[in-house]
Protein backbone atom coordinates (compact mmCIF):
# COMPACT_ATOMS: atom_id res chain seq x y z
CA UNK A 1 0.00 0.00 0.00
CA UNK A 2 1.28 3.17 -0.92
CA UNK A 3 0.97 5.69 2.41
CA UNK A 4 1.48 9.62 1.43
CA UNK A 5 2.61 11.21 5.06
CA UNK A 6 2.22 15.06 5.86
CA UNK A 7 4.04 16.67 8.49
CA UNK A 8 6.65 14.80 9.27
CA UNK A 9 8.55 17.24 11.09
CA UNK A 10 5.72 17.88 13.35
CA UNK A 11 5.12 15.17 16.56
CA UNK A 12 3.27 13.40 14.92
CA UNK A 13 3.85 13.14 11.92
CA UNK A 14 7.74 12.15 13.19
CA UNK A 15 6.04 8.96 14.87
CA UNK A 16 4.06 8.32 12.29
CA UNK A 17 7.11 7.79 10.05
CA UNK A 18 7.62 4.38 12.24
CA UNK A 19 4.17 3.24 12.93
CA UNK A 20 3.47 3.54 9.21
CA UNK A 21 6.60 1.54 7.80
CA UNK A 22 4.93 -1.97 8.40
CA UNK A 23 1.66 -1.18 6.62
CA UNK A 24 2.99 -0.05 3.46
CA UNK A 25 5.38 2.36 1.46
CA UNK A 26 5.31 5.86 3.39
CA UNK A 27 6.02 8.86 0.89
CA UNK A 28 6.77 11.83 2.79
CA UNK A 29 6.30 15.42 1.99
CA UNK A 30 6.84 18.65 3.03
CA UNK A 31 6.79 22.46 2.55
CA UNK A 32 10.45 22.21 0.92
CA UNK A 33 11.99 19.65 -1.33
CA UNK A 34 14.73 17.19 0.29
CA UNK A 35 15.87 13.71 0.47
CA UNK A 36 13.42 13.12 2.93
CA UNK A 37 10.04 14.42 1.25
CA UNK A 38 8.99 15.43 -1.60
CA UNK A 39 7.22 19.32 -1.76
CA UNK A 40 4.16 19.76 -0.67
CA UNK A 41 2.86 22.93 0.98
CA UNK A 42 -0.61 22.68 2.32
CA UNK A 43 -0.47 26.57 2.28
CA UNK A 44 -0.92 26.19 -1.63
CA UNK A 45 -3.45 24.44 -3.15
CA UNK A 46 -1.51 23.55 -6.79
CA UNK A 47 0.92 21.65 -4.88
CA UNK A 48 -1.29 19.28 -3.00
CA UNK A 49 -3.26 18.28 -6.16
CA UNK A 50 -0.32 18.00 -8.21
CA UNK A 51 1.77 15.95 -5.50
CA UNK A 52 -1.56 13.65 -4.72
CA UNK A 53 -2.26 12.83 -8.62
CA UNK A 54 1.43 12.25 -9.44
CA UNK A 55 2.11 10.07 -6.32
CA UNK A 56 -1.74 8.41 -6.18
CA UNK A 57 -1.91 6.95 -2.99
CA UNK A 58 -3.79 4.29 -1.53
CA UNK A 59 -4.01 6.32 1.87
CA UNK A 60 -3.50 9.62 2.87
CA UNK A 61 -2.31 10.67 6.37
CA UNK A 62 -2.56 14.30 7.39
CA UNK A 63 -0.48 15.02 10.33
CA UNK A 64 0.62 18.73 8.81
CA UNK A 65 -1.26 21.48 10.72
CA UNK A 66 -0.92 25.23 11.57
CA UNK A 67 -0.31 24.77 15.67
CA UNK A 68 0.90 28.36 16.86
CA UNK A 69 -2.12 28.88 18.25
CA UNK A 70 -1.19 32.53 19.85
CA UNK A 71 0.54 32.97 16.25
CA UNK A 72 -2.80 32.33 14.23
CA UNK A 73 -4.48 34.75 15.89
CA UNK A 74 -2.44 37.45 14.05
CA UNK A 75 -1.73 35.20 10.96
CA UNK A 76 -5.22 33.76 10.30
CA UNK A 77 -5.20 33.67 6.59
CA UNK A 78 -2.33 30.76 6.46
CA UNK A 79 -3.73 29.04 9.60
CA UNK A 80 -7.13 29.53 7.38
CA UNK A 81 -4.75 27.92 3.88
CA UNK A 82 -3.58 25.22 6.45
CA UNK A 83 -5.93 23.80 8.92
CA UNK A 84 -9.09 24.90 7.40
CA UNK A 85 -9.08 24.95 3.23
CA UNK A 86 -5.89 22.33 2.63
CA UNK A 87 -7.91 19.22 4.61
CA UNK A 88 -10.80 20.20 1.79
CA UNK A 89 -8.35 19.84 -0.85
CA UNK A 90 -6.84 16.31 0.79
CA UNK A 91 -10.54 15.03 0.77
CA UNK A 92 -11.84 15.58 -2.77
CA UNK A 93 -8.32 14.71 -4.15
CA UNK A 94 -8.52 11.52 -2.24
CA UNK A 95 -11.94 10.64 -3.31
CA UNK A 96 -11.43 11.32 -6.83
CA UNK A 97 -8.36 8.82 -6.51
CA UNK A 98 -10.28 6.27 -4.50
CA UNK A 99 -8.10 7.11 -1.30
CA UNK A 100 -8.95 7.18 1.95
CA UNK A 101 -7.91 9.77 4.50
CA UNK A 102 -6.84 10.18 8.02
CA UNK A 103 -6.97 13.64 9.67
CA UNK A 104 -6.06 14.92 12.98
CA UNK A 105 -7.56 17.71 14.75
CA UNK A 106 -8.49 19.24 17.98
CA UNK A 107 -10.02 19.30 21.54
CA UNK A 108 -9.90 23.52 21.10
CA UNK A 109 -12.90 22.92 18.75
CA UNK A 110 -14.72 22.84 21.91
CA UNK A 111 -15.51 26.00 24.64
CA UNK A 112 -14.45 24.24 27.65
CA UNK A 113 -17.93 25.25 29.50
CA UNK A 114 -18.69 21.94 29.99
CA UNK A 115 -17.26 20.02 33.54
CA UNK A 116 -17.43 16.48 32.00
CA UNK A 117 -15.71 14.72 28.84
CA UNK A 118 -16.60 16.11 26.00
CA UNK A 119 -17.90 13.31 22.73
CA UNK A 120 -17.88 13.85 19.10
CA UNK A 121 -21.80 14.67 19.62
CA UNK A 122 -21.26 17.58 21.63
CA UNK A 123 -21.53 21.17 19.37
CA UNK A 124 -18.07 22.34 18.67
CA UNK A 125 -17.86 26.44 19.45
CA UNK A 126 -14.01 27.25 19.30
CA UNK A 127 -12.89 30.47 20.82
CA UNK A 128 -9.78 31.05 19.33
CA UNK A 129 -8.49 31.08 15.51
CA UNK A 130 -7.01 28.17 15.81
CA UNK A 131 -9.93 26.18 16.98
CA UNK A 132 -12.23 27.77 14.06
CA UNK A 133 -9.53 26.75 11.36
CA UNK A 134 -9.69 23.31 12.52
CA UNK A 135 -13.03 22.78 12.70
CA UNK A 136 -13.51 24.35 9.22
CA UNK A 137 -11.22 21.67 7.88
CA UNK A 138 -13.15 19.10 9.50
CA UNK A 139 -16.45 20.46 8.10
CA UNK A 140 -14.53 20.35 4.49
CA UNK A 141 -13.37 17.09 4.71
CA UNK A 142 -17.57 15.75 5.98
CA UNK A 143 -18.68 17.71 2.92
CA UNK A 144 -16.68 16.14 0.40
CA UNK A 145 -17.22 12.55 2.10
CA UNK A 146 -15.54 9.78 0.58
CA UNK A 147 -13.65 7.14 2.98
CA UNK A 148 -11.70 8.93 5.92
CA UNK A 149 -11.77 9.16 9.93
CA UNK A 150 -10.78 12.74 11.92
CA UNK A 151 -9.27 11.94 15.20
CA UNK A 152 -9.24 14.72 17.66
CA UNK A 153 -6.49 14.71 20.20
CA UNK A 154 -5.55 16.71 23.06
CA UNK A 155 -2.45 18.68 24.50
CA UNK A 156 0.01 16.72 22.63
CA UNK A 157 4.16 16.29 23.77
CA UNK A 158 6.86 14.57 22.69
CA UNK A 159 10.54 14.81 22.58
CA UNK A 160 10.65 16.49 19.33
CA UNK A 161 10.10 20.22 18.71
CA UNK A 162 7.87 22.50 20.76
CA UNK A 163 5.61 21.81 23.40
CA UNK A 164 4.76 22.29 27.04
CA UNK A 165 6.94 19.19 28.09
CA UNK A 166 9.82 20.31 26.75
CA UNK A 167 9.34 23.80 27.69
CA UNK A 168 9.11 22.90 31.63
CA UNK A 169 11.75 21.02 31.04
CA UNK A 170 13.96 24.08 29.78
CA UNK A 171 12.60 26.53 32.16
CA UNK A 172 13.39 23.98 34.86
CA UNK A 173 17.35 24.48 34.13
CA UNK A 174 16.84 28.13 33.83
CA UNK A 175 14.58 29.76 36.59
CA UNK A 176 14.34 29.66 40.32
CA UNK A 177 10.32 30.06 39.96
CA UNK A 178 7.78 28.73 37.58
CA UNK A 179 4.68 29.90 37.20
CA UNK A 180 1.46 27.84 35.48
CA UNK A 181 -2.26 28.13 34.79
CA UNK A 182 -4.06 25.85 37.41
CA UNK A 183 -7.54 26.35 35.95
CA UNK A 184 -7.11 24.85 32.28
CA UNK A 185 -7.57 20.81 32.71
CA UNK A 186 -6.94 18.69 29.82
CA UNK A 187 -5.66 15.45 28.73
CA UNK A 188 -1.84 15.31 27.71
CA UNK A 189 -0.99 13.17 24.88
CA UNK A 190 1.64 11.46 24.21
CA UNK A 191 2.54 11.69 20.26
CA UNK A 192 3.71 8.18 19.94
CA UNK A 193 0.37 7.01 21.31
CA UNK A 194 -1.15 9.27 18.77
CA UNK A 195 0.74 7.40 16.15
CA UNK A 196 0.48 3.87 17.52
CA UNK A 197 -3.34 3.99 17.97
CA UNK A 198 -3.73 5.20 14.13
CA UNK A 199 -1.49 2.48 13.44
CA UNK A 200 -3.77 0.10 15.28
CA UNK A 201 -6.92 1.17 13.09
CA UNK A 202 -5.11 1.22 9.59
CA UNK A 203 -4.22 -2.55 10.90
CA UNK A 204 -7.57 -3.69 11.24
CA UNK A 205 -8.23 -1.35 7.82
CA UNK A 206 -5.93 -3.37 6.15
CA UNK A 207 -7.47 -7.05 6.88
CA UNK A 208 -10.17 -6.32 4.39
CA UNK A 209 -10.78 -3.28 1.70
CA UNK A 210 -8.78 -0.06 2.97
CA UNK A 211 -11.10 2.18 1.25
CA UNK A 212 -14.38 0.46 2.10
CA UNK A 213 -13.25 -0.58 5.55
CA UNK A 214 -12.83 3.36 6.40
CA UNK A 215 -15.69 4.37 4.52
CA UNK A 216 -17.99 2.06 6.35
CA UNK A 217 -16.74 3.79 9.68
CA UNK A 218 -16.05 7.34 8.45
CA UNK A 219 -16.34 9.87 11.16
CA UNK A 220 -15.06 11.75 13.86
CA UNK A 221 -13.22 10.38 17.00
CA UNK A 222 -11.65 11.29 20.19
CA UNK A 223 -8.12 9.84 20.54
CA UNK A 224 -6.68 11.06 23.67
CA UNK A 225 -5.21 9.75 26.78
CA UNK A 226 -7.33 9.27 29.66
CA UNK A 227 -7.47 11.09 33.15
CA UNK A 228 -7.84 14.75 33.56
CA UNK A 229 -4.82 17.36 35.03
CA UNK A 230 -4.48 21.22 34.40
CA UNK A 231 -1.02 22.32 33.46
CA UNK A 232 -0.19 23.31 36.67
CA UNK A 233 -0.47 19.28 37.27
CA UNK A 234 0.77 18.55 34.76
CA UNK A 235 4.60 20.79 35.13
CA UNK A 236 4.09 19.15 38.44
CA UNK A 237 3.98 15.65 36.98
CA UNK A 238 7.02 16.45 34.10
CA UNK A 239 9.39 17.69 37.14
CA UNK A 240 8.62 15.35 39.81
CA UNK A 241 9.60 12.52 37.11
CA UNK A 242 12.47 14.20 35.66
CA UNK A 243 13.54 14.61 39.39
CA UNK A 244 14.48 11.11 39.35
CA UNK A 245 16.79 11.11 36.76
CA UNK A 246 18.38 14.93 37.01
CA UNK A 247 18.70 17.66 38.58
CA UNK A 248 17.02 21.35 37.94
CA UNK A 249 17.76 24.64 39.20
CA UNK A 250 13.96 25.60 39.74
CA UNK A 251 12.62 25.99 43.49
CA UNK A 252 9.40 26.85 43.23
CA UNK A 253 6.13 25.92 41.13
CA UNK A 254 3.24 28.43 41.94
CA UNK A 255 -0.18 27.66 40.28
CA UNK A 256 -1.63 30.91 38.88
CA UNK A 257 -5.11 31.66 37.24
CA UNK A 258 -5.60 31.94 33.70
CA UNK A 259 -6.07 35.93 34.20
CA UNK A 260 -3.09 36.55 35.27
CA UNK A 261 -0.68 34.95 32.25
CA UNK A 262 -1.76 37.04 29.16
CA UNK A 263 -2.25 34.93 25.66
CA UNK A 264 -3.25 36.25 22.63
CA UNK A 265 -5.33 33.06 21.52
CA UNK A 266 -8.05 32.33 24.33
CA UNK A 267 -7.84 28.62 25.64
CA UNK A 268 -10.92 26.73 26.92
CA UNK A 269 -11.30 25.78 30.63
CA UNK A 270 -11.96 22.35 30.24
CA UNK A 271 -11.52 20.20 27.05
CA UNK A 272 -11.11 16.36 28.21
CA UNK A 273 -11.97 13.99 25.14
CA UNK A 274 -14.07 11.27 25.65
CA UNK A 275 -12.49 8.06 23.89
CA UNK A 276 -15.95 5.60 24.29
CA UNK A 277 -16.41 5.83 20.81
CA UNK A 278 -13.26 4.85 19.35
CA UNK A 279 -13.13 1.88 21.62
CA UNK A 280 -16.14 1.08 20.49
CA UNK A 281 -15.81 1.59 17.00
CA UNK A 282 -11.96 -0.06 16.88
CA UNK A 283 -11.30 -1.83 20.13
CA UNK A 284 -8.50 0.74 21.02
CA UNK A 285 -8.40 1.44 24.87
CA UNK A 286 -5.83 4.28 25.54
CA UNK A 287 -3.65 4.28 28.69
CA UNK A 288 -3.87 7.50 31.68
CA UNK A 289 -1.55 10.09 30.62
CA UNK A 290 0.02 10.15 33.80
CA UNK A 291 1.27 5.94 32.68
CA UNK A 292 2.59 7.47 28.90
CA UNK A 293 4.45 10.45 30.58
CA UNK A 294 6.75 7.89 33.18
CA UNK A 295 7.32 6.11 29.76
CA UNK A 296 8.45 8.82 27.88
CA UNK A 297 10.70 10.77 30.52
CA UNK A 298 12.06 6.96 31.55
CA UNK A 299 16.11 7.09 30.40
CA UNK A 300 15.20 3.91 27.66
CA UNK A 301 12.67 6.01 26.01
CA UNK A 302 14.80 9.65 25.56
CA UNK A 303 17.69 7.54 24.30
CA UNK A 304 15.57 6.35 21.69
Amino acid sequence: MKILLTGITGQVGWELQQTLMPLGKVISTGRSTSQRALQMDLAQPDTIRRTLREVKPALIVNAAAYTAVDKAELDSDTAMAVNGIAPGIIAEEAKSLGAAVIHYSTDYVFDGKKSTAYTERDLPNPQNVYGKTKLIGEQAIEAVGGSYSILRTSWVYSRHQNNFLLTILRLAQERDELQVVNDQVGSPTWSRLIAEATAQILFQATKQNLYDFLAHKSGIYHLSATGQVSWYGFAKAILEQERKFNTFKLQRLVAIASEQYSTAAKRPAYSVLNNQKLSDTFGIVLPNWQRTLQLLLTPEAIAS
